[in-house]
């Protein structure tokens, strides 16, 4: 069976007008996707030429298949659950820059070039001080990206229509933002000329944005059955699910520029993406983060089978309907909306995405995605979210370490697991006992970065959710806060069509 590349299928060449940093399943199932669909549809005409950002990648096999893979988009569309794939051929080429650097910078002189692309981890957008600018290469991204800036402005000039539209995709607040500071921190430590520092701030545009979309990526375990399927080999075959967002912070001269909103792709262009970001946080994570301890001890594994479920989904809707979206200041139906699409997303049948997977550093994570929801909803209703609550409350007894006498793989840092350790075993089933528990947890500024115990009512709530859970078990527990009587409907209120 052949390989996938240019002499089996037919393709498309593109004028290369986009730079890659990245070529990892997100970006080949998110941007290049989109990039795709723009070349397709609206005459976008724009080709990639893609960076290895580290040392070890997959540079040599995108290069054997001429840049082409296979995506296959897998979920809900439409109501219906759909699975469909295509060969993205918008890549033309890739480049090794710890292999090949003078080809790297070779690109920076490309007069057509006008975007950069960027996933480089979380970690990626960092400075080094030992990066040099007679490196090859710097080891940073941002030190390779501020040789390459450099290397174009010098070539042009520092013409003012040869500055670059950069849209980094790396999963930090303000991405545009420190990317921008990092290269002209660089600058500073190269003495590089002032000229240069003008052009970067007048000609060159740092984009803040937002991406969403679930990529489990390659299918290894499906992969034969896909060879077979698609008649060739691939070894970049990548999955991701239907659903998309991308929200660009940035000038309307970018949004002219990049024309997704002509070919229907769920990309938003504003001038503070704050809101979107917040929404996304809030509902998504904060819908992950508060059903983890719920639906694991409950006795589920897995989100899917978690929000299918006729107790924990019924417990996980009215959080995001009722707890999550009143504190939000979007339309009401833009938030019905987009928190049916993230419902939609966790029941997706391709995708299977365990709880205890979730569960990492489960602290951190309430802190920065559902406590603020908790906090935002007391000021406006001036009363207590009590599911998010329970959810609190649950974590609680999953730090505890145990489901129906087997152990749970905690995984957080050692102060937090030392802390519960130190507090349950301190504890028994009376009451006093399970007040202290609460109360030592609820203080912890360390946790939580302020005093909770100082919320009026917030501490007898957790701990009669946690008392409830303690002497009724997990299942009975939500039963008792979901149903006003058990086995009829929920109370789904207003945010509900």
């Amino acid at each position: 069976m052949k390989t996938l590349n240019r002499s089996i299928v037919h393709t498309n060449a593109y004028p290369e007008r986009i730079l890659q940093f990245g070529e990892g399943n997100f970006l080949r199932a998110f941007a290049d996707w989109m990039i795709q669909e723009m070349n397709t549809k609206v005459d976008f005409n724009s080709g990639v030429v893609v960076v290895q950002p580290i040392v070890n990648g997959l540079i040599k096999i995108l290069n054997n298949q001429d840049g082409l893979y296979t995506l296959y988009l897998n979920g809900i569309k439409n109501g219906k659950p759909v699975s469909e794939n295509q060969i993205i051929d918008c890549i033309q080429r890739a480049i090794d820059p710890y292999e090949d650097y003078d080809d790297y910078l070779k690109v920076a002189e490309n007069p057509d070039l006008r975007f950069v692309i960027s996933n480089t981890t979380e970690a990626g957008i960092a400075y080094d001080k030992n990066d040099l600018l007679d490196d090859s290469p710097q080891q940073s991204f941002p030190g390779k990206l501020t040789a390459f800036l450099y290397r174009r402005y010098q070539v042009f000039k520092g013409s003012s229509t040869k500055g670059l539209i950069l849209l980094p995709c790396e999963l930090i607040d303000r991405n545009g933002d420190n990317l921008k500071k990092i290269v002209l921190q660089y600058a500073v430590d190269w003495k590089l000329e002032k000229e240069f520092v003008r052009w970067i701030n007048d000609d060159n545009i740092f984009c803040n944005t937002l991406v969403d979309r679930i990529v489990p990526g390659y299918p290894k375990e499906k992969i034969g059955a896909i060879t077979q399927e698609l008649g060739y080999k691939d070894q970049l075959v990548v999955e991701g699910e239907q659903f998309h967002l991308w929200v660009i912070e940035a000038p309307k001269e970018v949004q002219q520029e990049f024309p997704s909103e002509k070919c229907g792709l769920n990309v938003i262009f504003t001038d503070n993406m704050e809101p979107y970001r917040t929404r996304k946080v809030r509902i998504l994570n904060g819908a992950h983060t508060s059903l983890v301890p719920v639906a694991y001890l409950y006795g589920l594994e897995k989100v899917r089978e978690s929000t299918v479920d006729s107790v924990v989904g019924a417990f996980l809707k009215n959080i995001i309907f009722n707890e999550i979206c009143p504190t939000l200041d979007f339309p009401r139906g833009e938030l019905i909306q987009f928190a049916n699409e993230v419902l939609d997303r966790f029941k997706n049948p391709y995708l299977e995405h365990a709880l205890i997977s979730i569960s990492l550093n489960s602290i951190s994570k309430y802190k920065t995605r559902v406590l603020p929801s908790i906090l935002e909803y007391v000021k406006r209703k001036n009363a207590l979210p009590k599911y998010l609550l329970f959810s609190l409350a649950a974590l609680i007894v999953f730090y505890k370490g145990q489901r129906n006498g087997e152990a749970i793989e905690l995984a957080d840092n050692h102060e937090i697991l030392d802390f519960f350790r130190t507090q349950w075993q301190k504890a028994d089933d009376s009451k006093v006992s399970i007040t202290r528990l609460v109360h030592a947890v609820l203080s912890n500024l360390h946790f939580w970065g302020k005093d909770l115990t100082e919320i009026e009512g917030l501490p007898n709530e957790v701990i009669q959710s946690l008392d409830a859970i303690l002497k009724l078990g997990m299942k009975g527990a939500v039963l008792q806060i979901t149903y006003s009587d058990p086995g009829q409907t929920n109370n789904i209120e207003v945010y509900v069509d």
